[in-house]
């Protein structure tokens, strides 16, 4: 799939973003070769993802909750982009070889429900990749976050984050959790402060954003054209921040991603 002229803009900002860059990087790491396989992903920001993991070949759907995400995502991909209803989903039962889920569960109201319905439309033997916030009781980070605005419900976040044991203790029986990791540490998680600030300064010029939170489109690119010049020069230093993770390997990561096997059901 080479690189569309919709997609410019997108790939542009992915590759002045550290933070998008380490996620797509920790999906790779668990993903299945997509070829040959019918594939979905669900929650995948401004559609950059989607685009990406087009890109590897294979059949691929997208699907998120807000309509101006689902449109971005549109922009960039074209077909089979769908509107989820929380925990819905229009998909018949046993579709997908895999399903990637980002940054989602922690913006529906019944999570329970939503991993029922993977397990229906996931095929035996099938997996699923889940990237959630890592949930931090009593981060000092996170209550400077909510103390600047940047707010779980700024984000549109129904709850704070999920362990390893929440994850297992949500699927149930009906996954087995193969891998699971954490990554993107307090550097990291600086410099995604300071970005969000930013954007929400922004927004109290332009008006509420998505849903999901902060989903930057092209109409955002064209509104603040000088402050993403500003982002692309300062992008050397915030990469050369984000490396300085590596001395915290002691640490948990703040972002959690784990890989389920679907499990045959059991007659």
């Amino acid at each position: 799939m080479p690189q569309s002229p919709e997609a410019g803009w997108a790939v542009a900002l992915f590759n002045r973003s550290v933070l998008k860059q380490a996620k797509f990087r920790q999906i790779e790491l668990l993903l299945d070769e997509p070829a040959g396989k019918t594939n979905l992903d669900i929650g995948a920001d401004n559609g950059v993802i989607s685009y990406l993991l087009r890109r590897r070949g294979g059949q691929w759907h997208s699907a998120d909750l807000d309509e101006h995400t689902v449109a971005s995502i549109r922009q960039l991909v074209g077909e089979n982009v769908h509107r989820l209803d929380g925990a819905r989903t229009p998909f018949p039962d046993q579709t997908f070889h895999q399903v990637v889920v980002v940054d989602y569960l922690e913006h529906i109201q019944d999570d329970g429900g939503f991993a029922r319905e993977l397990a229906r439309i996931v095929r035996p033997d099938g997996h699923v990749i889940i990237n959630v916030p890592h949930l931090r009781p009593g981060s000092i980070l996170n209550r400077f976050r909510h103390a600047i605005g940047l707010t779980d419900e700024w984000h549109g976040h129904l709850r704070p984050g999920y362990d390893v044991r929440g994850l297992k203790a949500l699927l149930g029986p009906m996954f087995e959790i193969e891998r699971c990791s954490t990554y993107s540490r307090a550097f990291s998680e600086l410099i995604d402060t300071g970005l969000n600030g930013l954007y929400l300064r922004m927004q109290k010029t332009t008006g509420p954003g998505s849903r999901k939170g902060t989903v930057v489109t092209q109409s955002d690119l064209r509104k603040h054209k000088k402050q993403f010049v500003m982002l692309s020069a300062l992008y050397p230093l915030l990469w050369t921040v984000a490396k300085l993770d590596a001395l915290l390997w002691f640490q948990a990561g703040y972002k959690l991603i784990v890989r389920a096997r679907r499990l045959p059901a059991v007659a």
